[in-house]
């Protein structure tokens, strides 16, 4: 899956989505797409990616209380 760093606007390849749906995780490692060579794996905060449309994402993948929290707060 290929997510954007909000950050650079930069392309990234998730390499596991397990963690990305999982949110008790923080980072989720994932690859810079960009240039000829495939970059190192890197951590990447979940709160610095977006979709490419640039929709965030889910509160059930970052949030570990979003069944009961107020979004507003």
């Amino acid at each position: 899956m290929f997510l954007q760093d909000k950050s650079s606007d930069t392309m990234v390849e998730i390499q596991d989505l397990e963690t990305l749906f999982d949110p008790l995780k923080n980072e989720v490692e994932g690859r810079i797409q960009e240039g000829q060579e495939e970059q190192d794996p890197a951590p990447f905060s979940k709160q610095d990616l977006t979709f490419a449309s640039g929709e965030d994402l889910p509160r059930c993948w970052i949030d570990p209380n979003y069944r009961t929290s107020n979004p507003a707060n």
